[in-house]
């Protein structure tokens, strides 16, 4: 009989490719083990149910248990991978009977990503989280909540719930002020959950600029923005620690001395990916420091796969790999692995870091590459233009500036990247710069595209159309 097919992590891309795998061979036995309580869920939904436009922790479930099971998946939940023998082919795994070794038929490395905290000393204090991981989405909404307004039910997690954790912040007074470490995704997310709690809210990030993956123009929006919100920004500021008393956060210091009493903080300045368990395997690891896998999502050793946020992917621009922790990726690349095994070898995918983000009511969309410097790094000779114009036909209701960065090669003419901001369906128009790099094409291609026009939807000339044009026109000067 053929060894199981063995999953570690029960999130985007194990519960992905092992849904697949059952689908297409049920006889295939698939074992999923995960380390904590919940299972496939939405990180991205955490801002939001913090917010309260969520209002059940459950809701941002995928996937529950049983539906797992009624797939005909083992999932064991609590149950941690803790080594690997891939001469053996087998894991060595810690649950709640003990220890035991599971073989493998092939496996699957799918441990997803950690949230960095340890370079801001003092980030191990009760009322300093990062926001990854249900659990902390809802001790954070506890803490927040005013004592005579919470209780366990509220939080809509039902068993899943750390009870104690949930009650011990419950029951304490919600802060007045916080601080955000980081402006990237988390910082900007949360700044604007925050708020709608009525607190004051402090935003510290180490650059000059907020979501610097999107470019200039975006953040120079998205700060106004902000402001304009009631959020105060501290930028070009890094933050040295949080100090506390008793154990609870209760200050921060910057290195340029900067003070502030606070009552909660959040760290939110980036992930690692989760590869310990493959650090004493022959399974190579990439210059990003996650797993290197081949187009199919398979390591250099043998029947060992990785996928996700543990996992690197190939660039769409550039071709290398890259590491981009988000979540089509690890549900795509899942997927396509599941099919691989069920006996239909299937790519993973490239990527282009495609992203979007909420600012209050500023949408940010980017794709590709945006930097000068990634880009001549990558062997280009980049040229940028950035416009701003309608979403809509300028006589039409609801019309709103629309500011499109746009970066091509000046050899090749190929669109290389962009980035996007506004408040009127904004964000969703980068997919149409991500599909263009995925096909190649140059910047003429793009200005040539037969996009979709109505007052309601559009102005005859669609922005990533007006930005196409005149950096076309730029290349060619």
């Amino acid at each position: 009989m053929t060894d199981p097919v063995v999953v570690v992590g029960g999130d985007a891309a194990g519960l992905s490719a092992a849904s697949k795998l059952t689908r297409e061979d049920p006889e295939r036995e698939v074992i999923v083990f995960e380390r904590g309580a919940w299972v496939s869920y939405a990180h991205c939904g955490i801002p939001y149910y913090v917010k309260g436009e969520v209002d059940d922790l459950t809701d941002l479930l995928s996937l529950r248990p049983e539906d797992v099971d009624d797939r005909g998946i083992d999932l064991r939940r609590r149950h941690e991978v803790t080594a690997v023998d891939t001469d053996a082919h087998t894991v060595t795994v810690e649950g709640p009977d003990g220890s035991f070794e599971q073989s493998y038929g092939n496996l699957l490395v799918a441990t997803g990503a950690s949230a960095v905290s340890d370079p801001i000393p003092g980030s191990e204090l009760d009322g300093a989280f990062t926001i990854h991981g249900l659990d902390s989405a809802a001790t954070v909404r506890a803490a927040v909540t005013p004592p005579e307004e919470f209780s366990l039910e509220a939080l809509g997690g039902g068993s899943f719930v750390d009870a104690e954790r949930a009650r011990y912040y419950g029951e304490r007074p919600a802060p007045d002020r916080v601080a955000i470490v980081g402006g990237g995704y988390v910082g900007v997310e949360m700044a604007e959950a925050f708020a709608a709690w009525d607190v004051e809210t402090h935003l510290f990030q180490r650059s000059q600029r907020l979501l610097p993956a999107f470019g200039d123009a975006v953040a120079e929006t998205v700060e106004s923005h902000l402001e304009e919100m009631g959020v105060h920004l501290h930028m070009g500021t890094p933050v040295d620690r949080l100090t506390g008393t008793d154990g609870n956060v209760t200050g921060l210091v910057c290195t340029d001395g900067t003070e502030l009493s606070i009552g909660l903080a959040v760290v939110g300045i980036g992930v690692r990916p989760n590869v310990d368990l493959l650090r004493d395997t022959p399974v190579e690891l990439g210059d990003s420091g996650a797993v290197a896998v081949d187009e199919y999502g398979q390591t250099n050793v043998d029947e060992v796969y990785a996928a996700g946020d543990c996992a690197e992917d190939r660039h769409a621009v550039t071709g290398e790999p890259a590491w981009v922790p988000l979540g089509l990726t690890a549900n795509r690349a899942g997927r396509a692995i599941g099919q691989t095994l069920a006996g239909t070898p299937t790519p993973v995918g490239d990527i282009a870091g495609t992203a979007v983000v909420k600012a209050f009511e500023q949408e940010c969309g980017r794709t590709g590459i945006i930097d000068a410097e990634e880009a001549r790094d990558a062997g280009f000779d980049p040229v940028s233009r950035t416009i701003t114009a309608g979403s809509r036909s300028g006589y039409y209701p609801g019309n709103s500036e629309t500011t499109v960065t746009l970066v091509a090669d000046r050899d090749s003419g190929r669109l290389l990247g962009g980035s996007i901001v506004g408040e009127d369906r904004a964000a969703i128009r980068i997919d149409t710069v991500a599909t263009a790099l995925e096909s190649g094409l140059t910047v003429a291609e793009v200005e040539r595209l037969d996009l979709a026009y109505a007052p309601p939807f559009s102005p005859v000339w669609d922005p990533v159309l007006v930005a196409a044009k005149v950096l076309n026109g730029a290349l060619n000067e």
